[in-house]
Parts: structure tokens; C-alpha cells; sequence
């Protein structure tokens, strides 16, 4: 049993309960070797008294604790202490996917694809360890409250699914492939499948396959085709829909095969949303009925004839057949069977000839297409090179260092070869800034047409990377976009007459700026116009009144509410808010004003319970009895078993003024016979025990001495 403030391995300390799901709890815990915070993941008790399953959840954590990425929910430990299986896992302050598209209904399609990135980058990262989630679901997602996507609960899927656990304990089935559905194999596209159904979900706020049982939701996965997107919301672009319906395939073939080739396509959406260019591997193409070509025929018929040939002359020597006649000039006509297999050994010469001449075209045509390869290679290098047909040194590589940046890209355009310049900036205390310090060809090197020259120009200022333009953009969107090209992220709060709650602000560096690649870009999150909240005031300590008048004052809509409160001062005063004192909220806003009635009024019983017989006759003096006494609000203050009345029951500081009184009892009748009359036969009659309950309202006595 997990208790706050208990020691898990000497180490984690509870501190609280911060979530819980099928197959275990979550704790917020301080580890104290390491003095930082950490969830601790603990499974539940049915899970970890089954011993199989234990063995291969601790195998695959252990396996997910080898995965490190910004991501992915990191896990740190796992261990047993006195029975109870944990693992510890980084500490993620943030909300699940799930929640954030109830929160907003549905997502705009840029942050479902931004989001989508970096839960595959995440993925990505388990793939090449091939480690497997399978169980990709927006609760298994976590948005940060920096904007940081992460993926959690890796290895427990297949610990789970590997004991048989039930889709009750494995999580929804709106998301799992129709091979898992099936109970079959499933590998890397699995995951593809079912991120696919959460964008899906993301984009349109719901899933696309729904039913009263969870068999009926499987057989839906399996059986009926995908619903497109756009059929719910039909501003999503083609690619984006495009996208969702091959990562939702039935057939693993012809999705993704590869989370890198998913997240290529999600990034190529971002720039051409309307772009088709999301290509489906037509399975079925491949396996339809088509004509066989004459080398499919040969090959049949090769493979059919070294099974067959034996028997077939075995059967024709036997079979009966004119004799052989002599022909004209002495000599013997051939017999059909005779000319038959000399067709036969006649059509496999010629085919041993036609596989010998087409071995040879293949290999020469290999060595053919390696010698022009490496021409090719060589002569980009600068192994092979070759005499410039013009005259002048037109072709020539001019010399351009000392010249400006602009000075020598101007020269080497008046060249007319069209070649690939490329520039890079180097600090140099020689020479002076935004001049040519080198290039990677020498002057008067003889150049062809689109050769690359790279050149050295000294300085800093122009070099780095260009920083994305993030105004206006979601949390989750810019921090995608940030991250992707290399920066560091940093989250502040502002507020803004323009731009949405919830988008960014600013930005420093600015969009299209230049930044050394790993730096830190700070964005500021709007939240909303300054003027459209108010601060919660102080009225702690006020008189009820004055307190209303307060918060009318700013806006608010003050309600008295009593409570009891131990401080004899504060009778008839403030003590609490239901918000926070300067929480800023919405202009009319209820706000709870809880006023002091003094300490609570306790009650007692003092009582002789009576026997049960009082109401019920058949109920026999000296059977056991339950006595149960409960509040008004259902909390039970007293419980026992007697046997004897009347029963002494003395309860003090009793905090609800009515209750009831509950008798618990077992009736029990004797086997008896009975005899026909007519037949005299002898039945026996079997007794019977019946549980029965009394119930008796109770009025408690106030306790005025206050003890």
C-alpha cells in the first residue's frame, strides 16, 4: 500500500498522487540521491502478484530506460520494494494529448502536424533501438507546459499484451492496428497505425471508429474502411488527409514503412499543404491476375519437365506404337515419341545458349555502367580532367581571395558555367570582414559547367542558421518548428491586445535572423489583453459586507458561504476565498467568501442498543449481530459484532447531529420431515438461513462541553 510521504528503495520519497490508469498508479516523488523530482509509475496489486508479468514488464522498462530523447518520457530506475514493482521515470509538468484536444475541441491543422512531428521524432528514437510501443495513444502523449511533446509508457505494452492482459487494462482500441486487433504479429507499423488514428483524432476531435463494446470497435478496425478526414472537416489539405489514410492502411505494406519517411511527408505538409504528394503502395496491383510472359512459361516448363520427364518416357516406351518402317535409301524413319524428345533436348540447348548470352549482356553491362560511375566520381573529385575547348581562360578559376563577398560572387557568375557557389564564414584576424579569405578550388583550375566552388569569407555576422519565424503560432507549433532546425527553446508570459491567448508574441532572436546553431530562442506567450482579467483583492479578516463591496468593486460577484473555524477571533470574518488571493480571472466571476461560525458543534451517543427481537421475532437471543453506526453523509463511525443485549455503545466528538443505526443478523430454520398421508412416504424439508438488516434513524446529542 502506497502511502504519502513513504520511502520507495530508500530513496524516492512520495509526495503525492498525480494520476492513475489501468495497470498502475503515478506518484510525484523527490529523489534523494539525486535531489530532483521524478514520477514514479507503481503497479497495481493484481498486476504484481502475477509473476510472469512482472518478469517482462521489469525487462522491457529496463529496456525503455536505454532510450534517451527529448521526446520521449525518459526512464531513470526500476525496482521492488517489499512487494510493491515501480518504475521511475523523468517528471513531465504538462497535460496529456487527450485532455489538450478536449480542452480546444479540435487542433488547427499546423499544430497536429507540429505535434505529430515530435511524438514521431520521439518514436523514431525507440524504432532504432527497435524497441515497439504499441499502445500509441494521445493519453500516452504529454505536452509540457514548455510546448515539448513526449511519448510515455514504453515496454508496458508488450509486457502487457504478452500475459494476455485485457483491453480493459491495455487502454482504448480506438487506436490499436487491425494485426493487434486480430491478435497477430505486429511490428514498428503498428505505431505508424495507430498515430495515424491520433492524428485523425487531433484533427477532427474524434476518433474514427466507435461502438458500444470494444469487439465491436476491433471488428470496425478490421473490417470497415477508413473515413477520411475531410469527410469531418473539410478545410484539412490534401496532403495532411493524404497522410492520415496511409498511416491508417489496413494493410501494413502499404502504410509508412518508416517513421522517418512519416515525418519527412508531415515537415514536406507544413511547407506545400495543398500538394499531393503522398505516394500508396497499390498491394493489390501486385497481386492481381496477370498474363504470363514466355520466361515465365520457360521457366514453368523447365521446372515442370525435371520432375516429369522420367515418367513421361517411362509411360510412352510402354504405350503401344506401330513399328518402325524403313524409309526410301535404307534408312528408318523416326517414330513421333523419338521426335518428340529430340524437340525436346533440341529447345533445352537452345534455352542453356539464350541464359549463357544473357548471363554475359548482364555482366557487361554491369562492368559498363561501374566504368561510368566512376568516371563520373572521379572526374567531380578532380581525377579526371580535361582540356577546356575555349580559348582565353574563360574557364579558368579566377583568383578571388581579398576580393569582397559580393566582388568575387559578380566574378564568377561573368564566368557564364553556372556554377554551385556556396559560402562560409570563418573569424579571421588577418583579414578583414565580409572579405574572401580562400576557395576550395585554385585559381586557374580549368572548370566545367555547374562545378561547386565553396568560398571562404571572413566573418561571423551573416553565418549560423536562420532562425524560424514563430509570431503568432501555438506553443506546441513554435517549439516544433525551433526544434527542428537545432535551437534551444525559453518560455515567458506577456500579455497582448492582438494576439490570441496562447499563441507567441515575440521572439528573440527574431524570425530570419541568423543564430549559431544550439542557441536559445526566447519566445513570449500571450495570455490574452491585460484589462480583460482581474485580480483576486485581499479581503481576508473583513466582515461579510464589507468583503461583498470589495469584490464588487473590481468586478467580481462575492457569496457568503459558513464554515467552522477553530480561531475563536475570527468569528463572523473572512477566513478563505474560493480562489487564490490575485489569481487574475474573467469580470464576473463568482467568488466563494467563506465566513467563520466559530469551532464546529460535536455530538455524542450514548446508548443501550437493543436486540433486534424488538422488530423482528425470529431473530434467536444469542446469534451473532453487526451493529453499525453511520452518518447522515454516509461515514461509517462504529462497527462490531456482539452477541448479547442490550449493547453499550459511548461516542464522542461525532461531527453531523443524525445518523443511523444498522443490525446485521442471520435468521436460520431447522430440517424438518414430512409424511404423506396417502402414501406414507417420508420427505425431508432443508433448513434455510436468510441474512437480514434492521435500520434505525438515530438523532446524536449535542456535545456543549466541547470534548
Amino acid at each position: 500500500m502506497i502511502k504519502i510521504g513513504m520511502m520507495l528503495g530508500d530513496r524516492y520519497e512520495i509526495l503525492e498522487k498525480i494520476g492513475t490508469g489501468g495497470m498502475s498508479d503515478v506518484y510525484k516523488a523527490k529523489d534523494h540521491k539525486l535531489n530532483r523530482f521524478v514520477a514514479v509509475k507503481v503497479l497495481k496489486q493484481e498486476f504484481s502478484e502475477n509473476t510472469n508479468f512482472v518478469s517482462k514488464f521489469r525487462v522491457e522498462a529496463q529496456a525503455a530506460a536505454s532510450l534517451m530523447h527529448p521526446n520521449i518520457v525518459n526512464v531513470y530506475d526500476v525496482g521492488e520494494d517489499a512487494g510493491v514493482h515501480y518504475i521511475v521515470m523523468e517528471l513531465v509538468e504538462g497535460i496529456t494529448l487527450k485532455k489538450y484536444i478536449e480542452k480546444k475541441a479540435r487542433l488547427s491543422v499546423k499544430e497536429a502536424v507540429s505535434i505529430a512531428i515530435q511524438a514521431c521524432m520521439g518514436l523514431e528514437a525507440a524504432h532504432n533501438n527497435h524497441i515497439i510501443h504499441r499502445d500509441i495513444k494521445p493519453q500516452n502523449i504529454i505536452i509540457s507546459k514548455e510546448g515539448k511533446v513526449k511519448v510515455t509508457d514504453f515496454g508496458i505494452a508488450k509486457a502487457a499484451t504478452s500475459n494476455t492482459i485485457t483491453s480493459n487494462v491495455m487502454g482504448s482500441v480506438h487506436y490499436t492496428s487491425p494485426e493487434q486487433a486480430r491478435g497477430g504479429y505486429s511490428d514498428e507499423r503498428s505505431d505508424i497505425y495507430s498515430m495515424g488514428i491520433t492524428l485523425f483524432e487531433m484533427l477532427t476531435g474524434r476518433v474514427p471508429f466507435n461502438g458500444d463494446t470494444t469487439v465491436a470497435i476491433a471488428i470496425k478496425q478490421i473490417q470497415e474502411p477508413m473515413p477520411s478526414p475531410r469527410d469531418f472537416v473539410p478545410e484539412i489539405p490534401v496532403s495532411v488527409e493524404q497522410i492520415v489514410l496511409k498511416c491508417t492502411q489496413k494493410s501494413p505494406d502499404r502504410r509508412y514503412q518508416s517513421v522517418g519517411a512519416l515525418i519527412e511527408d508531415l515537415k514536406r505538409s507544413l511547407v506545400a499543404p495543398d500538394e499531393n504528394f503522398v505516394k500508396v503502395i497499390d498491394t493489390d496491383a501486385n497481386a492481381a491476375t496477370r498474363k504470363v510472359s514466355r520466361d515465365d512459361m520457360n521457366e514453368i516448363k523447365k521446372q515442370s519437365r525435371k520432375s516429369s520427364h522420367t515418367e513421361e518416357i517411362r509411360l510412352k516406351k510402354n504405350s503401344a506404337r506401330p513399328p518402325v518402317q524403313p524409309q526410301k535409301g535404307g534408312k528408318k524413319r523416326r517414330s513421333d515419341f523419338e521426335t518428340e524428345i529430340l524437340d525436346e533436348e533440341d529447345e533445352e540447348e537452345y534455352e542453356s545458349r539464350m541464359e549463357r548470352f544473357t548471363t554475359i549482356l548482364a555482366v557487361a553491362g554491369a562492368v559498363l555502367i561501374g566504368c561510368i560511375v566512376i568516371f563520373l566520381v572521379g572526374r567531380a573529385i578532380g581525377l579526371f580532367r580535361f582540356p577546356s575547348s575555349q580559348e582565353g581562360g574563360g574557364s579558368q578559376m579566377v583568383a578571388v581571395a581579398g576580393m569582397t563577398e559580393e566582388e568575387a560572387l559578380k566574378a564568377l557568375d561573368d564566368l557564364g558555367l553556372g556554377l554551385d557557389v556556396t559560402v562560409a564564414y570563418e573569424e579571421s584576424g588577418d583579414t578583414p570582414e565580409g572579405q574572401v579569405i580562400s576557395a576550395s578550388v585554385e585559381p586557374g583550375t580549368q572548370l566545367s559547367r555547374g562545378d561547386a566552388v565553396t568560398l571562404t569569407v571572413s566573418g561571423k555576422s551573416e553565418g549560423g542558421v536562420t532562425v524560424p519565424d514563430t509570431m503568432n503560432k501555438s506553443l506546441a507549433e513554435a517549439v516544433s518548428e525551433l526544434e527542428a532546425e537545432g535551437f534551444q527553446t525559453e518560455r515567458k508570459e506577456g500579455y497582448s491586445e492582438t494576439v490570441p491567448e496562447g499563441n507567441v508574441m515575440s521572439q528573440s532572436p527574431e524570425g530570419g535572423t541568423k543564430a549559431e546553431r544550439g542557441s536559445t530562442v526566447t519566445i513570449t506567450i500571450s495570455q490574452g489583453p491585460q484589462d480583460s482579467k482581474v485580480a483576486v483583492p485581499d479581503v481576508l479578516g473583513m466582515l461579510p459586507d464589507e468583503a461583498q463591496a470589495t469584490l464588487e468593486a473590481v468586478g467580481l460577484v462575492g457569496k457568503v458561504e459558513e464554515v467552522s473555524d477553530d480561531d475563536e477571533t475570527m468569528v463572523g470574518k473572512v477566513i478563505g476565498l474560493s480562489y487564490s488571493i490575485g489569481t487574475q480571472v474573467e469580470p464576473g466571476t463568482a467568488i466563494s467568501i467563506y465566513v467563520s461560525t466559530g469551532p464546529a458543534a460535536t455530538y455524542m451517543y450514548v446508548e443501550n442498543i437493543e436486540s433486534p427481537a424488538l422488530e423482528d421475532p425470529a431473530y434467536v437471543e444469542g446469534t451473532q449481530c453487526v451493529i453499525v453506526l453511520t452518518t447522515a453523509s454516509g461515514a461509517e463511525i462504529y462497527r462490531t459484532a456482539v452477541t448479547s443485549f442490550p449493547y453499550p455503545v459511548n461516542l464522542l466528538n461525532i461531527s453531523e447531529p443524525t445518523g443511523t443505526l444498522t443490525l446485521i443478523y442471520t435468521v436460520s430454520t431447522e430440517s424438518t420431515t414430512v409424511t404423506d398421508p396417502a402414501t406414507g412416504e417420508v420427505t425431508t424439508v432443508p433448513g434455510t438461513s436468510e441474512q437480514r438488516t434492521i435500520n434505525r434513524p438515530i438523532t446524536f446529542i449535542r456535545n456543549d462541553s466541547g470534548t
